[in-house]
């Protein structure tokens, strides 16, 4: 995508140009993170309507002054959407009359529409279309703007860290790591978690998505953290993976699947760049930690984008084959994953531009012994 292009997705109207390209009349947003993408609203009830005539954006008395507040009518500054603000009991009835008034007859949905709603418009003799991914196409594109958040998402959560770090010792529990960094990812104003933060200790490291349990940390274990912070609606997401000391020599192939993970990461870390497809960046982990012997124990993608969700698009993966385009944020997390043994992951999140590459999580990466 050219600098033109580029502008183009964030200054302009998208919408407008969804509609016209596909020859209809309206789109229903019904998803929240899209509606939040589209108006700036926070709430948890809402749905949009989108026409060639305007916006109408559709919740009840509960969210009035808010919605007034978030959206207030204002012209978006990225999105450049104006939205009609509409308080209805019924969301549906609200929309029954704005497409009866507008006499629209070709909507397109979003996969998140319920089906009471799809069988709604249905029967109300509309021809309806799938948005598919469309709008997460949009999303997909990151303005600078939205670049800070994410960056303020990364400070909180590494400032974070860094304040239980001196906790992950021998005797304490995993529940009580991930409870103290929750509590200061919250004190650091991360409002809403992207997840529940993993901590995984010894033979529970082997589960790349291990829930956090009350198991105590052991001298020899590897401990993967995996953990993410949150501004004004924007998520981050990052893991490390630490070894606690022993005296014996147990350790010795927990070090080498380390190093060889962390090679593999710099190997997909170089590959990236506009123009670059998906599949090539999971390739590079993914082959080098093949040659070294463990293909079978590294199971998951490489990657994937983050924003107003912790997985959106684009997805770094050997089966997705996308070009990579600038204004896009994605992790790069290869992992091996042995049982019995242990498993180490080291993720990090990069923010492509026009012309390099910025690595935005900033916490060491060399294997640290604690």
């Amino acid at each position: 995508m050219s600098k033109k292009e580029f502008t183009f997705v964030h200054q302009k109207n998208p919408l407008l140009k969804i509609l016209r390209s596909m020859a209809i009349d309206a789109i229903l947003i019904t998803d929240l993170k899209n509606i939040r993408y589209f108006t700036g609203f926070t709430g948890s009830s809402a749905v949009c309507l989108y026409t060639k005539n305007g916006g109408f954006f559709i919740t009840d008395f509960r969210y009035k002054e808010q919605a007034e507040k978030e959206i207030g009518g204002q012209r978006s500054e990225v999105r450049g959407q104006n939205w009609e603000i509409i308080i209805h009991k019924n969301k549906t009835l609200a929309l029954r009359k704005i497409i009866n008034k507008l006499h629209i007859k070709r909507i397109a949905f979003e996969p998140s529409i319920s089906y009471e709603l799809f069988e709604n418009l249905k029967r109300r003799g509309l021809y309806t279309f799938s948005l598919k991914k469309a709008l997460l196409r949009l999303r997909e594109i990151k303005s600078p703007d939205e670049v800070a958040k994410i960056k303020e998402a990364v400070r909180r959560a590494e400032e974070a860290f860094l304040k239980v770090k001196e906790l992950i010792r021998p005797g304490i529990s995993e529940i009580d790591i991930a409870v103290e960094l929750e509590y200061q990812l919250k004190k650091l104003g991360s409002r809403h978690l992207p997840f529940d933060v993993i901590v995984a200790s010894g033979e529970n490291s082997s589960m790349p998505h291990a829930k956090t349990t009350t198991r105590k940390i052991m001298p020899g274990d590897l401990v993967l953290i995996d953990w993410g912070g949150e501004a004004e609606g924007y998520f981050s997401d990052m893991t490390r993976t630490f070894l606690i000391k022993t005296s014996n020599n147990s350790s010795l192939e927990k070090k080498k699947i380390y190093h060889i993970v962390k090679d593999a990461q710099e190997e997909a870390l170089r590959a990236i760049a506009p123009g670059v497809f998906t599949n090539i960046i999971d390739q590079k982990a993914r082959h080098y930690i093949q040659k070294k012997g463990y293909g079978r124990s590294f199971g998951h993608s490489t990657g994937h984008g983050v924003g107003l969700d912790i997985h959106e698009l684009p997805v770094i993966s050997l089966t997705v084959k996308e070009k990579i385009k600038p204004g896009m944020v994605f992790t790069v997390e290869p992992g091996i994953y042995i049982s019995g043994i242990g498993g180490v992951r080291i993720e990090d999140m990069v923010y492509v531009t026009e012309n390099n590459l910025e690595v935005l999580t900033h916490l060491p990466k060399e294997l640290e012994e604690l």
